[in-house]
């Protein structure tokens, strides 16, 4: 049946898929500002401005990619195969974003601008479908928030390891030359990246197909997928989200640097809110059991609200403190995730219900550019604040000014994102039992 219990061993292949993605997407939040800005030697302003314009290119190609991937028809389904065919140039394109080219000035722009869109773009090949595939292994809803709790999971281990491992490795194959050891680290994560991917290929299964199958065009998708109201909602949600989430998490390695005094530090303090968040995705599935996923996801925007102001009013001297308001925030903002992604799974039934035409790859392109764009308008926000407050990459100690954008940065703007989910969620209506009634009328009009 589409609404099978998944077996530990596909949900862990399942997070395998993400594990792989998340690789290559938590460098891009955590070390590809500070790389761009203090190794690679772009202007603040610069790099915010080149985060957003590429992020403009996937209004085009993620619909695109959403439709090839629902049109798609292989002996191992839509969305497996893109996780086997483009793993490596992947991987590839990953290394070169982060190798620092002998050029000068607007050349070594252009090679910026041209691997980071490139980079992006493939993410994008291989994301929608993996993400797709999320709503395809099980039609039951709660065992897509379990599935997606052990996706999040290996996601965000792919984060720790990023955090822990990062900075070591890129000071042990560079040996004090950043420019060097960059390249090598990164490498050394892309194969561990092109492994996930075949393994998340290898272990999980499409289940889930159209009650009436039929081929679609992209204008027509288009069309039922901007019918579907509760997408809508969802996509708000990865929008709005994604800025706060992504806006702490890339003033992260400023803000212990600068404003707490502690470069020392940096590698533990990413690692701290990794690991809180990977524990954290652990907990979605048992909170959802009790209060279902809207009431749920708004309690935990109200304590992360809490929390991201506390973060401004820490003592920088009380280290204990400032860690864990990190932790819990982080804690809190990964629990959220696989609820979150759940959410958009069920809109592909929702979708099918009202419409009759099922556009799960469309579904989760349209998502997930929201997600993109999220991420793209909180660079640019990290970029344009430490221009605007007069950060110094090159600085050995940064103004007041300076530290009171940082500061900013990683509590009181993400606190205000979190803040703004709240009227949002108030409008989804696809509880647990609503989901059941729309997979049973699904079911009915299959065996019809």
């Amino acid at each position: 049946m589409a609404s099978t219990r998944l077996s530990p061993i596909e949900k862990i292949g399942y997070g395998l898929g993400d594990f792989g993605s998340n690789v290559v997407f938590q460098t891009v939040i955590i070390l590809l500002p500070s790389f761009y800005t203090d190794v690679f030697g772009l202007a603040p302003a610069a790099m915010g401005l080149m985060f957003l314009l590429v992020r403009l290119l996937d209004t085009v190609t993620d619909p695109i990619m959403g439709v090839i991937a629902d049109n798609t028809d292989t002996r191992w389904g839509k969305f497996r195969p893109y996780l086997l065919w483009f793993s490596v140039p992947f991987a590839i394109v990953f290394v070169l974003t982060y190798w620092t080219p002998d050029l000068a000035g607007n050349q070594k722009l252009l090679y910026a601008y041209v691997t980071y869109a490139v980079l992006m773009l493939l993410y994008t090949v291989v994301n929608i479908p993996y993400c797709a595939l999320g709503g395809v292994i099980t039609a039951d809803s709660q065992e897509r928030v379990s599935a997606n709790s052990y996706r999040f999971f290996l996601a965000t281990s792919a984060g720790v390891l990023i955090t822990f491992f990062g900075p070591r490795l890129i000071t042990y194959f560079g040996k004090g030359n950043d420019q060097v050891g960059y390249p090598w680290a990164m490498a050394v994560f892309g194969v561990l990246a092109v492994f996930a991917f075949i393994g998340c290929f290898a272990l999980t299964k499409e289940r889930v197909v159209e009650a009436k199958p039929a081929k679609g065009s992209f204008w027509s998708d288009v069309g039922t997928l901007v019918k579907n109201d509760q997408w809508v909602v969802v996509a708000l949600l990865g929008l709005v989200s994604l800025v706060a989430i992504v806006l702490r998490a890339g003033s992260a390695a400023f803000y212990i640097k600068c404003a707490v005094g502690r470069p020392d530090l940096n590698a533990e303090f990413l690692t701290a809110g990794t690991f809180a968040a990977m524990i954290g995705a652990a907990f979605a599935a048992p909170l959802t059991a009790k209060l279902d996923k809207g009431p749920s996801y708004a309690m935990l925007q109200i304590i992360i609200v809490i929390g991201s102001i506390g973060i401004y009013f820490a003592p920088i001297q009380n280290i204990f403190l400032i860690f864990g308001l990190y932790i819990l925030v982080n804690f809190l903002t990964q629990m959220a995730a696989p609820i979150l992604f759940s959410m958009a799974a069920d809109t592909a039934d929702y979708g099918e219900f009202k419409t009759g035409r099922r556009v799960t790859g469309l579904i989760f392109s349209g998502f997930l550019f929201a997600i993109k764009l999220g991420v793209a308008i909180a660079g640019w926000c990290i970029g344009s604040v430490l221009a605007t407050y007069g950060y110094d990459g090159e600085a050995a100690t940064q103004t007041p000014q300076a530290i009171q954008g940082i500061l900013l940065s990683i509590s009181i703007f993400p606190a205000i994102g979190h803040f703004l989910l709240l009227p949002i969620i108030y409008f989804y209506r696809l509880n647990t039992r609503r989901c059941t009634e729309i997979r049973q009328e699904l079911d009915a009009r299959s065996s019809q």
